[in-house]
């Protein structure tokens, strides 16, 4: 089942199933717990992301690829930073370049994100993907000056400015994804494939990374895992491709769907 989260044209922000003939049916009940699909065929007025985090927790270098191409060692347990939750932006609703605490080196990261349906703690690798509610595409945008080189050896600053994490377009529970390591994954800037992988290049695993990450830690429902991006991304490219006003970038995951945002430069 697909889910899109929107708001109506009365203001109103609805959950609703897509169904095979491209139409929606709104759905009563709480998506983190018991829900069901009614008759009711609504119309979106806005898509917004699918999801409204409760947290954002973040794996860094967890392709091998990717790893290679920016000539670090493959890590021996998961690299972890966060977002805020203000960072979050809707399809269609663009990625502004920070100008009053400036970036010029903002960069396109397509991710894979993993939403938990309910709360863990100590979870085994075994048992680690009966907390998953689903799926959906993210964009870890990463202000690579602040990141690398003014971030005091802290990756959050350039990690977390104002709609720096895209979400979307729908969440896919689970049921639909057996095998995540199986999806193909890439970024389209203006046309042009940039990125374009698998998740079986994964280092840490779905199931790893919840178990890591759970690990003398409560996970709530609504925390949303951005579990790395693969090789390709614009500072390791020479020369170095960074996102310039008037861009459209678009994260692609086969099996749930093209998340799409135009760039701007903050007023």
């Amino acid at each position: 089942m697909k889910l899109i989260r929107f708001q109506a044209s009365d203001g109103n922000i609805q959950y609703a199933a897509l169904q095979p003939d491209g139409s929606a049916r709104a759905i009563s009940g709480d998506i983190f717990g018991k829900f069901e699909v009614t008759s009711t065929t609504v119309t979106p007025h806005k898509l917004l992301a699918p999801v409204v985090p409760t947290n954002i927790l973040c794996i860094g270098l967890n392709y091998r690829r990717h790893a290679a191409e920016g000539n670090v060692p493959v890590p021996e347990r998961p690299v972890l930073f966060m977002k805020a939750t203000t960072a979050v932006q809707n399809p269609s609703d663009p990625i502004v370049l920070p100008r009053h605490l400036r970036s010029d080196e903002v960069d396109y990261e397509c991710e894979l994100a993993v939403v938990i349906g309910r709360t863990c703690k100590n979870v085994s690798r075994e048992n680690a993907l009966d907390y998953v509610l689903g799926y959906t595409c993210a964009n870890d945008v990463s202000a690579r000056d602040w990141q690398i080189k003014w971030g005091g050896s802290q990756w959050c600053r350039g990690k977390t400015f104002d709609t720096f994490v895209p979400l979307g377009p729908c969440l896919v529970l689970k049921d639909e994804i057996p095998d995540p390591a199986a999806l193909k994954i890439r970024t389209v800037l203006n046309g042009q494939v940039m990125q374009d992988w698998r998740c079986d290049d994964f280092i840490f695993d779905i199931p790893s990374i919840i178990a890591f990450l759970s690990g003398s830690t409560t996970l709530l429902p609504g925390t949303v895992i951005l579990t790395g991006t693969p090789h390709g991304v614009g500072f390791a490219r020479k020369p170095p491709v960074f996102l310039q006003p008037g861009d459209t970038v678009t994260i692609e995951i086969d099996r749930i769907g093209a998340l799409t945002n135009p760039v701007i430069a903050e007023a």
